[in-house]
């Protein structure tokens, strides 16, 4: 439920505060004092178009705040919910009292807006997804429940209470085109392996031959520069080798030189104790030198052809790896692949026909649940036509139809079924039936939304429902009988209209009457609303039936008209 609207800077109005009530609620007013300003302002609150001509006068902005009681069920919860505004649905808890959302629109005057969701900045989008979850608002020349075809299928819906056969058609469909899908990847995962096949299977065996293994590379890389590193030393150790165990080596003269110097007596070998220890030293390090050589020269016995194989090997991974396109430790990966590839080959056309097979069973489930949907349908659009034609005579419109034309074509395979609907009418017997903006009139147009709204009322409205002066051009009968229309319809959801028929505004639960007024400096007008007692709403229905000048007797007709409605 609307419960509040708070408008500045739009237009003519400076500052307005405005609260609402549930039921039937009234604007009257002269022509001109501002009542299209208003209605412009709240759909800029629910993500209507901005404009920024809407901005009033000498001011950089305007801004536009509705604020709405919302219940458990509302549909503008899961919106939010689906656009990851809200989490989860709101607590018991929170929803025991209710809760309150505010759409906040700001204005700016070089066009820019800026939109709103309790203080939450969120795009124009988003806003206007729950605007048009919360309400609708409906004139002569925006019935959007009537005009926009791709409504009309929901509606129906809405009215057969369709909503279980509605989910199960969706449910199938869902599954359907899920295995469509799966079929479809199957095919041309097949089509692929038999274009693919002889490539594959020489993959395969090549892959296999070469038998690559996981750090293989960077063993064989190691391995290679170790023996590249031993092949250009081998030089450097032959000669070593000849210095320290050839002929002229120096560890047999240094060795007799030891052992000659150790049998001198005890009076001279004092003399060459250091030169003895020096000696020994020079000959343990030698024989150190030597262990290290023969070390070398083990590590350097390979066979010739060792860095030659090491070599192949290596530059036979990484041309494969290079092949396709992948690293050498990749390869086995590659290899499983193209195996898989080739069982695929095999298998696949086993399970491309387990698919088919569950596939055609979802398409059998379908099109039984679709059948289903488009029966209840028929009998629901029957059920529509009746409804409707109770409701036309009062609405001096009993030479009308209303028709509801359901097209069943079985080829179409959709989430909503087989179905197409649109609601025609024919004005006159003996006429052309066709689409409702095409045949009706502007008043006849607004009489059937609303003998319309009034049967899906508790099914298929948003819980708030705004008329912008449907009664145009009608009076007498007709506007009582929209008024008492209107007045059925606030039992279900909140009504706010527009109105300049007295009929209308006397079965009003609240009545606001908007004018213009000077502002407080006296410069310049602004809109005004005020809300409306027993007495000053018996004398604005008064202005009403009597124009600008009130009398006596429009007063007493007045009074009159109150008291038959109440």
């Amino acid at each position: 439920m609307l419960i509040g609207l708070s408008v500045r800077n739009i237009v003519l109005i400076d500052r307005l505060d405005l609260s609402f009530e549930g039921g039937l609620s009234v604007l009257t007013g002269e022509t001109g004092a501002g009542k299209s300003i208003l209605l412009d302002a709240l759909t800029l609150a629910l993500g209507g178009r901005g404009d920024q001509g809407l901005v009033r006068r000498g001011h950089d902005n305007g801004q536009v705040s509705a604020i709405f009681h919302l219940g458990p069920e509302s549909a503008a919860f899961k919106i939010l919910r689906d656009n990851d505004f809200l989490e989860e649905a709101p607590s018991e808890e929170i929803l025991a009292g209710g809760t309150e959302l505010i759409l906040r629109r700001v204005q700016y005057g070089d066009g820019r807006t800026r939109a709103f969701i309790n203080d939450t900045p969120v795009s124009a989008q988003l806003l206007k997804k729950v605007g048009q979850a919360l309400v609708e608002i409906h004139g002569q020349h925006d019935e959007r429940a009537l005009v926009d075809v791709h409504m009309h299928r929901a509606l129906l819906d809405a009215f057969g209470g369709n909503g279980t056969h509605v989910d199960r058609v969706s449910k199938c469909y869902g599954k359907l085109m899920h295995l469509q899908e799966e079929v479809d990847r199957q095919e041309k995962m097949i089509a692929k392996a038999q274009r693919d096949e002889e490539f594959a299977a020489f993959a395969v065996e090549e892959l296999s031959q070469l038998s690559a293994n996981v750090g293989e590379e960077h063993e064989l890389a190691e391995r290679r520069r170790a023996l590249m590193a031993l092949e250009k030393a081998a030089d450097e150790i032959v000669d070593a080798d000849k210095i320290l165990g050839g002929p002229s080596a120096p560890v047999a003269t240094l060795t007799a030189l030891l052992r000659r110097l150790q049998r001198k007596d005890e009076a001279e070998i004092a003399v060459f104790l250091p030169l003895i220890e020096g000696l020994d030293a020079s000959l343990i390090a030698l024989d150190q030198t030597e262990e290290a050589l023969e070390t070398i020269k083990r590590d350097m016995d390979f066979d010739p052809n060792e860095l030659n194989a090491t070599e192949e090997r290596l530059f036979a991974l990484r041309a494969m790896a290079r092949k396709h396109h992948v690293t050498c430790d990749e390869l086995g990966a590659v290899l499983a692949k193209y195996e898989a590839d080739l069982v695929a080959l095999k298998t696949g056309s086993d399970d491309l026909v387990a698919l088919r097979v569950k596939h055609e069973e979802a398409l059998t489930a379908y099109q039984k649940s679709a059948g289903r949907l488009s029966d209840v349908r028929a009998k629901a659009g029957s059920a529509l036509e009746v409804a409707l034609a109770t409701e036309l005579p009062d609405l001096k419109l009993g030479a009308a139809r209303f028709i509801v034309e359901l097209k069943r074509d079985e080829e179409k395979i959709l989430a909503s079924g087989f179905d197409s609907v649109s609601f025609n009418v024919q004005t006159n017997p003996g006429t052309v039936a066709g689409p409702i903006l095409k045949v009706a009139s502007g008043g006849e147009l607004s009489r059937f939304l609303l003998a319309l709204k009034v049967v899906l009322a508790d099914r298929g409205s948003a819980p708030v429902l705004i008329f912008d002066e449907i009664d145009t051009g009608v009076g007498g009968a007709v506007a009582d009988a929209m008024g008492r229309r209107l007045e059925r319809l606030a039992k279900d959801v909140q009504v706010l209209t527009v109105t300049h028929a007295p009929q209308v505004a006397a079965r009003a639960s609240t009545h606001m009457l908007i004018e213009k007024q000077l502002n407080e400096t006296g410069q310049s007008m602004r809109t005004h609303v005020r809300l409306l007692d027993t007495a000053q709403k018996g004398e604005e229905i008064a202005r009403m039936l009597a124009g600008a000048e009130i009398s006596d007797e429009a007063r007493a007709a007045a009074k009159r008209l109150i008291s038959e409605v109440g």
